[in-house]
């Protein structure tokens, strides 16, 4: 699970550093349409799986976790096909609001390692996790614009990673494994809103909901500029867009190291604590970006940055897994990663626009300012159970 988590984070999040340099061959050339139509057809997708994924984690529980998995490898292999092809913008938009309706992989895979690991390891199993997404977050930005150099092409790397990403659903089939014993409850399942009702009602549960959605939000915000403040600060270069990739990729890099560790660490000290540490590190990390001049020491800010967020993830999804049972954590990690994909999708969003509007810097301005809102609501308002 590890390691397929790791190619489908890659395909996923390889757009990023190529997205703001394909756009001007479908007609979207001024600095500050590009900066909104990144932000828009980033977020497109992500704010269409946050309605869709509470009905994947539902199916999920009741016909299995693995079945997620191929679905969701098979359709994104697909679309990233067809975002190559596309010549229109609004085609491209188009086809990341589709392929929004039937991602989830990440969700499905969290549910099905939480529902099968021992409780005293889930969040070592789950830093684990998180380390093949985290190198997944890592690898796709470097090697999109490592293939847009080489190829002089922006189209070259979705047909690259299209492939790839088309073994995922062969090597799902043959080597994961699910111990899983469909609900024999008697009766009419609860629906995806009563389940909603459920989470609303559930206070540890929907404070974590917001930990998530803040999480995400603050960090996706810098996502439609980054490529676009890597040219203001190393220039027109040749190598645009492997520099942007760096730049991306950078804080995977740091969080591969930082993941598995805090993971671990938290089964020790507490969920809670090493969450709260992994926020204010964010924060105290994300204020520095909005001064720098150079890029290499953007680039050392954004590794700092990526020692911390790697932490906020494992250890949220491992409060929510002890707060509910196992045979319900399909369903609660459909609805949580709803805001997920809502901080992912709003992030980008509200990133593009401040970017073309008020500046890049005010980007990260607002990144800092988020990490440390939701360190003061961590530290207020979540709690954790220490139970079994």
């Amino acid at each position: 699970m590890v390691g397929l988590q790791m190619l489908m984070t890659t395909s996923i999040s390889f757009p990023g550093p190529i997205m703001p340099l394909l756009l001007p061959e479908l007609g979207v050339v001024t600095v500050e349409a590009i900066g909104v139509w990144t932000g828009l057809i980033t977020g497109s997708m992500s704010f269409v799986a946050a309605f869709a994924s509470p009905i994947w984690g539902r199916i999920s529980d009741r016909r299995g976790r693995k079945l997620s998995l191929l679905r969701s490898s098979i359709a994104i292999a697909f679309f990233t096909v067809l975002m190559g092809l596309v010549s229109d913008v609004w085609q491209l938009f188009a086809i990341r609001v589709l392929m929004g309706c039937f991602v989830g992989f990440t969700a499905a895979g969290i549910a099905l390692t939480a529902s099968q690991v021992p409780e005293d390891r889930l969040g070592w199993a789950l830093g684990l996790l998180s380390t093949g997404q985290l190198v997944g977050l890592m690898i796709g930005p470097m090697a999109a614009g490592a293939l847009a150099d080489l190829t002089d092409s922006y189209r070259v790397p979705f047909f690259v990673i299209a492939a790839v990403t088309a073994t995922v659903p062969v090597l799902v089939w043959w080597l994961v494994r699910e111990d899983f014993t469909p609900p024999t409850t008697a009766g009419k399942q609860p629906s995806v809103l009563a389940g909603l009702r459920g989470l609303a009602a559930s206070s540890g549960v929907m404070a974590l909901f917001c930990v998530l959605l803040m999480a995400q939000f603050s960090v996706r915000t810098v996502e439609p500029v980054v490529t676009l403040f890597v040219l203001e600060l190393a220039g027109d270069v040749p190598n645009i867009a492997l520099l942007a990739g760096m730049a991306f990729s950078i804080s995977g890099l740091a969080n591969l190291i930082a993941a598995p560790v805090m993971g671990t660490r938290s089964d020790v000290l507490g969920h809670r604590r090493v969450l709260l540490i992994a926020l204010a590190g964010s924060a105290a990390a994300a204020i520095p970006q909005i001064w720098v001049e150079s890029y290499w020491l953007f680039l050392a800010e954004r590794f700092a940055m990526g020692l911390f967020t790697g932490g906020i993830l494992p250890t949220a999804n491992a409060l929510i897994g002890r707060a509910v049972p196992r045979e319900k954590r399909g369903s609660v990690y459909g609805m949580t990663a709803s805001a997920s994909f809502l901080g992912t999708s709003l992030g980008p969003l509200t990133g593009g626009l401040i970017g073309a509007n008020l500046g890049i810097r005010w980007v990260f301005a607002l990144t800092a300012a988020l990490l440390m809102a939701n360190l003061v609501w961590v530290w207020a308002v979540v709690r954790e159970r220490r139970d079994g």
